[in-house]
């Protein structure tokens, strides 16, 4: 049964049990701060969990695009090593919110495997949670070992520990016990030897978890208690890989349809064969799982990068590079070659994929060709860490160096080592990593209260769109407290106008004012599990009272302004450049926009100017906001409005148009273009390959920019002497100081002619060499050509010349290569060593190297010290 088949068999099967099938949600999320990333199934879901939001329908299946690479749920280190963990994979899921319960979705669970799919009941074996005698002290799950015993024997019923067998999304919030359902693959001969019931949660490759079913029923608070949820939930997730593994009749994740064709892809672009070579066969593994990791990372929306899930996304595509480079002798750019293959397999059930696939090929490419640069200047490093290493050891400081800050990775570095007969103090790296790691964590940590609810069951509204200033309750409010903000207290209201960050539109800021006339400020708004929370350093004196809720109406205004213009900037930018134009990210401040597009080249200086005009025209052209809520996503398709990949939109949304301009917005904007009074460009640039972005201002912003700019001009005209046409001024004196530099090279080469007539005299024979250190009075060019001119005339030649210029110690060495070869003098350490003396450090070739450093009063000392590498 081939992979599309299987996916299609199980959302028609439930389909015909009244479950409503969506597709699978962007995998990068933007309004739950506590994952980056989708890591199961359920995470689209929380906030019905959570009772935040309703449900469109209580029955609910998908297939889930889902990453696990980082927090508590990190499979990263054993992808390729073993046959079945992954970073991404699909998750067959079905849902119930509030409906049917363990009775249903264990009796589903069967029917689906044994019937629909005919999986032998022989090779399957299920799970129940035992109970706990910890704090919770929760008893066995005895109803769902009795829905069990109806349709498996009860020796296949295994009793699991909470580890195993209760399931939690996290330190808080909803969770349960669970079933899970594990299937025995052995031949019938290893069967024969071990009971497979031994094997069950044991981390055998052949004895697998394929379905967890999760039987939500609890809320675990922050003080660790748990209390029962006011409706019970079913929450299942099957791994769609696993499944195709036991389907197929396979031993392997990776020798299902799934991965072969990808596989077989990397067979023709490396000349390796798959299956011949453990060290190949987990190279070639790892690089078919990283290449969908971060190929549907890309078409979610996620650009590799250097903080947060862009880092994981980067971190991800260098480790399949660092294989391909060690392991399948691939020192060009060969992942993004994969991305056509992958698109082809998977395209129809995931359509991003062929819609961003030029996209996703050239952001792979310039990654790969960037980290392959850096592995080329880590092996330089590594060689001088090599030849300055005293004894058999290179230490774990120096490794760890190199790894984190230049990136080289710390097995490429071990696995050099050992080819040149060295170790690596593998503790002392692992001790300055935990350092790191720990630094990190304590940054990063955040400690939540439980909610204090103040208005039950009260439902939150947004006004924000028509008002900035509403009298609002608080109806629950928790404490925070992380290092970096220290404590804060998140606020919720039964209604609000203040707009939550969204959309690339910063959240509002403001302040809540009680009937005494105090204040505490709202410093920020965010949204979690579809919740408007707002950020304040205090609580009111008074909680239950009203409150009058304020938004910064300046803050707000030019906010509006400048999220207006990333509209009418998407729109021009379609217009000059072409259709191929899409937004690929923003950020929308009071003071600034920014806006990242997809495009192929940087733009001219008269593609700029179009588009700053463009955009100028349509502010001149007065055109007044046309917002409707709640279209129809259809309609608001028909009627031609950008609906953006990696966004989760709903069965309705908004649309906001200004003239020809219309897209998919939940953000804030000016009631008319006239309001933002002008546009202007500060800054264009690439982010990565393909993608360009534009960073620009409006309205009071522009005002001080050109009034800065209008007071820079008068201060350069009054420093030439109020010249009638400065630019032409600054052409003359730009001609004149080129003419003088010229002089002065000229002056200086005369100077280093007759310097080095002086200096053949001074040459002292040592040991056979001819041996010069002096100071000169040249700077680094000048002793250069000194150094090879006399190098041109002499052989065994040593020449250290030290030089002092604008406060700065210079130190060059030269040194004949017959020399090097005999005497195994080398240019680059000496100068290292000698940099000491002038404070800083240096390197180069064998035969010629240079040290800068701050501490020309060394400069003596140093060329004392040459004679001792001669002597």
């Amino acid at each position: 049964m081939k992979s599309q088949d299987i996916r299609a068999k199980f959302l028609n099967f439930f389909e015909g049990k009244q479950h409503l099938i969506v597709p699978s949600a962007p995998m990068v999320l933007k309004n739950d701060p506590t994952l980056m990333f989708v890591n199961s199934g359920m995470a689209p879901f929380k906030e019905y969990f959570l009772g935040n939001a309703e449900p469109k329908k209580n029955r609910i299946a998908d297939s889930q695009k889902c990453l696990r690479v980082s927090g508590k749920h990190n499979d990263l280190e054993e992808v390729g090593y073993d046959t079945y963990h992954h970073t991404l994979f699909e998750m067959l899921g079905n849902w119930s919110f509030g409906d049917y319960f363990k009775k249903e979705a264990i009796a589903w669970a069967w029917e689906l495997l044994t019937e629909v799919y005919g999986i032998d009941k022989d090779i399957l074996y299920v799970t129940v949670f035992e109970g706990s005698d910890d704090a919770d002290n929760l008893k066995m799950d005895a109803e769902a070992y009795d829905i069990w015993k109806q349709y498996i024997s009860e020796d296949r019923i295994l009793k699991g520990n909470k580890k195993d067998n209760f399931w939690e999304m996290g330190d808080q919030g909803p969770c349960g016990p669970c079933s899970e359902i594990h299937v025995d693959i052995r031949s019938a001969e290893e069967k024969a030897k071990v009971d497979g019931k031994s094997l069950v949660n044991m981390d055998h490759p052949q004895v697998v978890e394929i379905w967890n079913l999760v039987f939500m029923q609890y809320n675990r608070k922050a003080n660790g208690s748990l209390e029962a949820l006011p409706n019970k939930h079913i929450d299942t997730g099957m791994g769609f890989e696993r499944l195709c593994m036991v389907l197929q009749g396979v031993q392997s994740n990776y020798d299902t349809d799934v991965f072969t064709p990808i596989i077989r892809e990397i067979e023709t672009i490396t000349d390796k064969d798959y299956g011949k070579d453990e060290k190949v066969d987990v190279a070639i593994r790892v690089i078919s799982d990283h290449v969908r990791a971060v190929a549907f990372s890309i078409a979610d929306g996620q650009l590799p990068s250097n903080t947060g899930a862009g880092y994981v996304i980067r971190r991800i595509l260098r480790r399949a590079v660092r294989y391909g480079f060690t392991f399948l002798d691939k020192k060009e750019p060969f992942i993004y070659r994969l991305v056509d293959m992958l698109s082809k397999k998977m395209g129809n059930a995931f359509p991003e994929l062929k819609a961003q696939k030029q996209l996703i090929e050239n952001v792979i490419k310039e990654e790969e060709t960037s980290f392959l640069r850096t592995l080329d200047q880590g092996l330089v490093l590594l060689n001088r860490i090599v030849e300055e290493t005293k004894g058999d050891t290179v230490s774990g400081d120096k490794a760890f160096e190199l790894y984190d800050t230049y990136g080289f990775p710390i097995d490429l570095t071990a696995l050099i080592l050992s080819e040149k007969n060295l170790k690596l103090d593998e503790k002392g790296f692992e001790e300055q990593l935990q350092v790191q790691k720990n630094r990190s964590r304590a940054a990063s940590e955040i400690s939540t209260d439980d909610w204090t609810v103040l208005i039950d069951d009260a439902e939150q509204e947004f006004i924000g769109y028509d008002t900035l200033e509403a009298n609002v309750k608080i109806t629950r409010y928790r404490k925070v407290t992380s290092k970096k903000d220290g404590e804060m207290y998140q606020l919720v209201f039964n209604l609000t106008p203040f707009y939550a960050e969204g959309g690339g539109q910063v959240g509002d800021k403001g302040y809540l004012e009680d009937i005494n006339g105090d204040v505490i400020y709202i410093l920020d708004t965010k949204k979690e599990n579809n919740i408007t929370i707002h950020f304040a350093k205090n609580l009111p004196n008074h909680l239950v009272e009203t409150h009058k809720a304020v938004v910064d109406a300046k803050q707000r205004y030019r906010t509006e302004c400048n999220h207006t213009a990333t509209h009418l900037l998407h729109q021009a930018l379609r217009e000059i450049l072409g259709e191929h134009v899409e937004q690929k990210g923003s950020a929308v401040h009071s003071k600034h926009l920014r806006f990242d597009f997809s495009h192929f080249s940087k733009l001219t200086v008269d593609e700029l100017r179009d588009v700053e005009n463009f955009v100028n025209a349509r502010i001149d052209g007065k055109l007044p906001l046309q917002e409707n809520r709640n279209v129809p996503m259809d309609k608001a398709l028909d009627d031609g409005a950008m609906a953006l990949f990696g966004e989760k939109y709903g069965d309705t949304v908004r649309t906001i148009r200004f003239g020809q301009s219309i897209e998919l917005c939940g953000g804030t904007h000016v009631k008319n273009t006239a309001d933002i009074w002008h546009f202007k460009i500060v800054s264009e640039s690439a982010v990565a390959a393909g993608i360009r972005r534009i960073e620009a201002i409006t309205n009071d912003a522009v005002k001080d920019f050109y009034f800065e700019n209008n007071r820079a001009y008068f201060e350069m005209k009054d420093l030439l002497n109020n010249a009638k046409e400065p630019v032409k001024a600054l052409q003359n004196l730009q001609a004149e100081n080129v003419d003088l530099k010229k002089q002065i090279e000229s002056l200086l080469k005369d100077k280093a002619k007759n310097i080095k007539g002086e200096l053949k005299r001074e040459l002292t024979e040592i040991n056979g060499i001819q041996f010069l250190a002096k100071k000169l009075d040249l700077d680094a060019a000048g002793i250069k050509d000194v150094c090879f001119e006399l190098g041109s005339q002499f052989d065994n030649l040593f020449l250290l010349f030290g030089a002092e210029n604008d406060g700065k110690a210079i130190l060059s060495c030269y040194i004949s290569k017959e020399l090097v070869a005999s005497k195994s003098l080398n240019a680059g350490t000496i100068v290292r060593e000698l940099g000491k003396y002038i404070q800083g450090g240096g390197g180069g070739q064998p035969f010629f190297a240079t040290a800068g450093g701050k501490n020309p009063a060394g400069i003596e000392e140093a060329l004392k010290a040459a004679k001792d590498y001669i002597k």
